[in-house]
C-alpha cells in the first residue's frame, strides 16, 4: 500500500516538475515582457523626469491628480471611444457581408478572398502616408477631380476637424475589415453542411438561413471579434499618428498619439507613464465591461 502510494507521488511530482520545465519560458516571458514594463509604468508615473537625467523626482500622484482634471486626454478618450463604435459598425458589419458573400460564392470567389485581404498584409505607417498624399487638400485624389470639374473649393479631409475622424477611420476600416472578414469566413467553415441542406429542404431562403440559423451559431466568434475590436480602436497609434499626428489640433488626437507626444516630443516621461496607465485602466474596464455584457446577452439567448 505504501510503495503505490510513493509511487502515485512519485508520478505526481513528476508531472509538476514537467509541467514547470515547460511552462517556465512562457512565464518567464510574461513576466519580463509584460507584467514588469506594466508594474514599472505605474512607478514611473509618481515621478517627474525627463527621460534623460539620472535623478528622478518623486512627486506621488501629482501625475495622476492632473491627468483627471487634463482636458486633452479626455478628448483623447472621447475620440478613443468615437474610433470604437465607428469600428465596431464599420468594421464589424463589412466583414460579416463579405465573409458571407464568400461562403456562399465558395472557391468561385478565391480572387475576392485574395484581393480584400491584401490591405491587412500592408503596413500601417505604409498605408498612413500612402493616404496621407492621396488624401492631401493640394494634389490628392479628390483635389485633382476637383481641378477636373473646374471645382473652386478643395476637400481638405485630413485639415478639417469636422471630417479628420472620419477620414481616419475609413482608411482603418479598409485597412483591418479582411481581418474580422477571415474570422468570421472561419467561423462559416465549422457550421454542418446538413444544416443548410435541411434548412433548404424546409423551405428556408439564403436570408431566413443566415439569420435563424447561421447568425445564432457565429455568435461565440461576433463576440471575440468585437471584444478584439474594441480594445483595438481603444490603442490605435502608428496609422492615425503618420496621417494627421493628431490634428488638425485634437481633432484625431487618441490616448497613444497623446502618450507618444507626452514622453517623446515633451520629454515629460512621468506624465505619460501616467497617461500610459490611465490609458491601460480605462481598456481593461471597457474590454471587460464588454466581455462580461455580450456573454451575458448569449447566455441569455
Amino acid at each position: 500500500m505504501n510503495h503505490m502510494v510513493s509511487l502515485r507521488q512519485s508520478r505526481t511530482w513528476s508531472v509538476r516538475i514537467t509541467a514547470t520545465v515547460f511552462l517556465s519560458p512562457a512565464i518567464l516571458f510574461l513576466i519580463i515582457f509584460i507584467a514588469y514594463p506594466i508594474i514599472d509604468s505605474f512607478v514611473l508615473s509618481t515621478v517627474r523626469w525627463n527621460g534623460i537625467s539620472v535623478n528622478r523626482e518623486f512627486v506621488g500622484l501629482e501625475n495622476w491628480l492632473n491627468l483627471l482634471s487634463d482636458r486633452a486626454f479626455w478628448t483623447a478618450f472621447r475620440n478613443n471611444v468615437t474610433v470604437m463604435f465607428i469600428s465596431l459598425l464599420t468594421q464589424g458589419v463589412l466583414a460579416m457581408a463579405l465573409a458571407t458573400f464568400l461562403d456562399i460564392a465558395g472557391r468561385k470567389a478565391l480572387i475576392f478572398k485574395i484581393v480584400w485581404f491584401l490591405p491587412y498584409l500592408i503596413s500601417s505607417v505604409a498605408i498612413g502616408i500612402l493616404f496621407k498624399f492621396a488624401l492631401d487638400a493640394n494634389f490628392g485624389i479628390f483635389a485633382s477631380i476637383s481641378k477636373l470639374l473646374n471645382v473652386e473649393q478643395s476637400v481638405d479631409l485630413l485639415g478639417n476637424p469636422q471630417k479628420a475622424l472620419l477620414a481616419v477611420m475609413g482608411v482603418v476600416s479598409w485597412q483591418y475589415t479582411p481581418f474580422y472578414m477571415i474570422l468570421y469566413l472561419a467561423a462559416y467553415g465549422t457550421i454542418p453542411v446538413e444544416l443548410y441542406e435541411a434548412a433548404a429542404i424546409d423551405g428556408a431562403t439564403r436570408g431566413t438561413y443566415f439569420w435563424k440559423i447561421s447568425l445564432p451559431m457565429l455568435r461565440p466568434t461576433i463576440i471575440s471579434g468585437a471584444t478584439v475590436s474594441i480594445i483595438g480602436s481603444l490603442k490605435y497609434f502608428d496609422l492615425v499618428y503618420v496621417m494627421t499626428g493628431g490634428g488638425p489640433g485634437t481633432a484625431t488626437e487618441l490616448m497613444a498619439t497623446l502618450m507618444y507626444k507626452t514622453s517623446f516630443v515633451r520629454q515629460n516621461f512621468g506624465y505619460g507613464a501616467a497617461v500610459a496607465c490611465g490609458m491601460f485602466l480605462l481598456i481593461t474596464i471597457i474590454a471587460l465591461i464588454t466581455v462580461y455584457t455580450l456573454n451575458k446577452k448569449a447566455a441569455d439567448i
